[in-house]
Parts: structure tokens; sequence; C-alpha cells
């Protein structure tokens, strides 16, 4: 029995005898055939969380993906910009952090409300996972991320719109949960602490050292590697629940801090812990930019 079966199976189990609230749950990884069937729900909010990667004289950088959401996207989606709207904008800090109730705010002008399902895509499932999370760290836990993003929609001939998309302002209220971002006093904290557990989820060949977009190379002494590329089959896809409980182990109730470069993997490794039942995950924000510029931080090079 598929993903999408098992939700309709649910509907047919409980109509009758919850509440409607409890009739529309879904699942935090949904399909493209799911989204389809559900795109004109009426609480349905479907966001484009794109972020675009380009190679100028100066290096790799991030810009915003508004332009290619312009250039087609799912339709009803709005654009959740990264970039700027989800961002600090006073940090020095690229996708640094905004306060609780900037990230409200910005999600309530996209139509994000207490009561709505929130359908979160990509091109690679890395930026809305970083959303997705975010939306758990304000209290909010109505939001899914479509499996193999875009290309996933795109894929059987699925309809593709151009017009920017307006919603309806919406009310987020948020209830902060603290204890899902780490900061660098924590992390510092919990080298040498056996009860916690460091993944950095940067490519193997940065974590040695052997490359490194940052100030300085190595990994945060203690840390396993766990790549975010593993996470995902040849199609783009979430791997098997299988593959990824057998790529994490360890406990599931220990405490647990991902990181990245700028926090944007770490939180997609987040995501999946999250969904294989681990209880107690937090994702280092603003990561490997902000260790590594302070030279006062230890770094290693090497896999030991």
């Amino acid at each position: 029995m598929g993903q999408d079966d098992r939700f309709e199976s649910l509907k047919v189990t409980i109509v009758g005898t919850n509440s409607l609230k409890e009739v529309m749950k879904m699942d935090s990884l949904v399909t493209a055939s799911w989204l389809s069937r559900h795109l004109d729900d009426p609480d349905i909010v479907v966001l484009d969380c794109s972020v675009c990667t380009v190679q100028d004289e100066n290096g790799l950088r991030n810009v915003s993906g508004r332009a290619d959401y312009e250039r087609g996207h799912i339709p009803s989606a709005g654009f959740a910009d990264l970039t700027t709207d989800l961002a600090d904008a006073s940090s020095s800090l690229e996708f640094a952090m905004p306060t609780p109730e900037q990230f409200c705010a910005a999600m309530g002008a996209l139509g994000v409300g207490d009561d709505s399902r929130v359908v979160l895509y990509d091109g690679f499932m890395v930026w809305s996972a970083r959303v997705w999370w975010m939306l758990r760290w304000v209290g909010f836990d109505h939001a899914a991320i479509l499996d193999g993003g875009i290309n996933a929609w795109t894929q059987d001939g699925r309809p593709i719109a151009t017009a920017p998309v307006n919603g309806p302002g919406r009310c987020l209220t948020g209830a902060i949960r603290p204890h899902l971002i780490a900061d660098k006093e924590e992390v510092l904290a919990a080298i040498g602490n056996e009860n916690v557990r460091l993944i950095d989820t940067m490519p193997e060949d940065h974590f040695r050292g052997e490359d490194s977009l940052y100030a300085r190379a190595g990994h945060i002494p203690g840390a396993q590697n766990i790549s975010a590329l593993e996470l995902f089959d040849e199609s783009g896809r979430y791997r098997s629940h299988e593959d990824l409980a057998a790529l994490f182990g360890g406990d599931p109730n220990a405490r647990t801090i991902t990181y990245c470069g700028g926090g944007i993997a770490a939180a997609a490794a987040a995501f999946v812990m999250t969904r294989l039942g681990y209880t107690d995950v937090a994702v280092y924000a603003a990561s490997l930019q902000e260790w590594a510029a302070d030279p006062s931080n230890p770094l290693v090079v090497g896999v030991a």
C-alpha cells in the first residue's frame, strides 16, 4: 500500500468519529499525486521555497529562486523567499534566523494561518526542509514537503502556472519551541559530551577538510558525517524509511544537533530524523559560516 493509499484509508476510517481538523491530517512527506488530488482543498497552502546556487567570479553564491518561480510553478503556489522575507536582514550571516514574530508575520502574509495545511517544495528539498523546520520551530505542525519537489510534479505532465500568487493574508500565532534551534554556545558545550550527538551534513570531502566553502576547513570535534546527499535516491526523492533508519542509527532519544554550512542541509537531516522518531533534534542554524569564522572555535581535519 502506498503513502497516498494509507492517507485515503485513514480518512475513511476516521470520518464520522473525529473532528474535521483530525480528518484533514496529512503526512509530513506527500507525493505529487496526493498534492494533485488535494490542490484545491480550501485549507491547502502551497509554497515554492527555491533558492538558486550560482557561480561567478567570486565563487558560489546563493540567490533568490523567485525568477525560476515566475518562469513556472505549481498552480496556486506562493513564493517563500529564504534570502529575504524569511531571514534576518540585519545579520551578516546568510539565512540568519528571523525572530519568531517576523517569521510568523511573513508566513501569514503568504496565506498561512493556524488552521492551514502547508505543502513546501523546491528543486532539491533541502530549502523546503529549512522552511518546514522553521514552521515546526514556531509550533506549526501541519506542514509537509513534496517528495521529489518540482521535478516530481512536472514529470507526469501536470500543469505549471506563471502568474505570481498572492493569497489572502492570515494570522499565524506561533508557540515557539526554542530547543529546536541550537546556538554556538550549545555546540561548544556538546564537544566531548557523550550525551549529545553532533551530525555534520556536509559532503565527505568537506567534512575531512579536503575542501572548504567557509573561513576554515574541517568539522566540529566529535561530529559524525552523514551527508545530506545520502538522504536522496537516484530520482531525487527521499530514500526509504528502512534505508534512512539504517543511515542514522543511534539513540532516538539522545540530544542531537545537526549542522552544515548555513543550516539548510542540516534541516533536511533534522526533518528525516523527526520522521524516523528521534525526539530531541536541533539544527545549528548558523552552522559553519559562523563557527569557522571564529578562530577560537575548534575544527578537526581528517576523519578521526
